[in-house]
């Protein structure tokens, strides 16, 4: 009785159609979230401008300003940068999907969606952010890059590096496992935490954008070599 209570997570999410609001933001609210809903972008980047959550849950397609174009906003903020986002889209051709990730979304999924993977989804996402476990927490450091795992940042020459929430945690795997070849189901897996049925170009979109930022010349790349037709090695 005497314990400390939690803090209950903030979710932001906007999505225009009124019975898919409903049905996320019970289910949320029933898995012990705080969550607020926006029925379009304005109404979302308006809210953000006093208050931002934990985590961003964005419809893609909107009246107004779409998803895309607030994942790029929420990226573009210093304030908003490393808050995980999810996307919510009915299409699911691979532009869409690419485009979403490039922009900087951690997790991409296409309606119809069972809402118990989005819980899911949610909870890992946020599982990846409350700390590193147990014997996680030293500093790692390979060469000019060093990552502090229970601070969640990572460096390179000192300077500070802007990740993503995946960007992070994938150089945080590669890191860790060194002069290893991971594959790309390995990194799925590991990283985005649930069964991506092999959208291995997930992994190759975050690994382009991973050595834009820590590699001098990122089509030399010295950091993260690609091992062709397996996956991936920090060397």
């Amino acid at each position: 009785m005497g314990g400390v209570m939690a803090l209950k997570r903030n979710v932001f999410l906007v999505e225009d159609e009124a019975h898919i609001q409903q049905l996320i933001q019970y289910n949320l609210e029933a898995s012990g979230f705080l969550v607020s809903v926006f029925g379009s972008g304005e109404e979302l980047l308006r809210q953000c401008a006093s208050a931002i959550p934990d985590l961003f849950i964005l419809d893609l397609m909107l009246p107004g300003i779409d998803g895309l174009e607030i994942c790029r906003r929420i990226r573009l903020d210093g304030r908003m940068r490393q808050i995980p986002v999810i996307m919510l889209t009915a299409r699911s051709e691979e532009f869409d999907r690419v485009l979403g990730l490039e922009l900087g979304a951690d997790d991409y999924i296409t309606k119809p969606f069972s809402v118990r993977e989005l819980v899911a989804r949610v909870r890992a996402i946020f599982r990846r952010t409350d700390g590193a476990l147990p014997g996680e927490g030293e500093i790692v450091r390979v060469g000019d890059i060093a990552l502090d795992p229970a601070r969640h940042e990572a460096y390179k020459q000192g300077n500070r590096l802007e990740l993503t929430l995946k960007e992070f945690e994938l150089l945080k795997i590669l890191l860790q496992n060194r002069g290893r070849v991971l594959t790309r189901d390995m990194l799925l897996e590991k990283v985005w935490g649930f069964d991506y049925y092999g959208e291995t170009r997930t992994v190759d979109v975050h690994i382009r954008y991973l050595r834009q930022k820590i590699e001098d010349d990122d089509s030399k790349p010295l950091y993260i070599e690609t091992v062709r037709g397996v996956g991936y090695r920090f060397v």
